[in-house]
């Protein structure tokens, strides 16, 4: 457990599973929430090697906060097979204001604890996430 500035624990099973999706690729996507009633980040939802992109966004709740990551496979202009692991922070518009708030303090600590992203997207409406931008921002 290690605590953020906003007293905000991270689980040990988020780094480990981050871990296992950058080394191993065993997840396509992890998403992350925070239990308030423990104070901690917790594993919300992990996401097969299979599932697409559509499945990911789904994932995330009309009007609650989440962080996740996603491993984006794409192919460069010169034709080259390459993946960025992107963070995405979520925070609808129709999300309570606590929460809001919650997750923008403890957003920047959480990230530092999962070595290895790649690119950052915060999103408040699907989208500010969609496919098309996942694409511009990889390459």
């Amino acid at each position: 457990m290690s605590n953020s500035a906003s007293g905000m624990a991270v689980c040990d099973e988020c780094k480990l599973k981050f871990q296992e999706l950058k080394a191993k690729r065993s997840f396509r996507f992890i998403v992350f929430k925070i239990n308030e009633n423990v104070q901690q980040v917790v594993v919300d939802r992990l996401g097969e090697p299979g599932e697409s992109y559509d499945a990911f966004t789904a994932c995330f709740p009309a009007n609650e906060c989440r962080y996740a990551v996603f491993d984006f496979d794409f192919v460069t202009d010169e034709n080259c097979q390459k993946s960025k692991i992107f963070f995405i922070s979520w925070a609808p518009d129709t999300s309570r204001v606590r929460s809001k708030m919650l997750y923008a303090s403890s957003k920047d600590r959480f990230k530092r604890e999962l070595d290895g992203i790649q690119v950052e997207l915060q999103a408040t409406d699907p989208s500010e996430m969609s496919m098309d931008i996942v694409k511009s921002r990889a390459l």
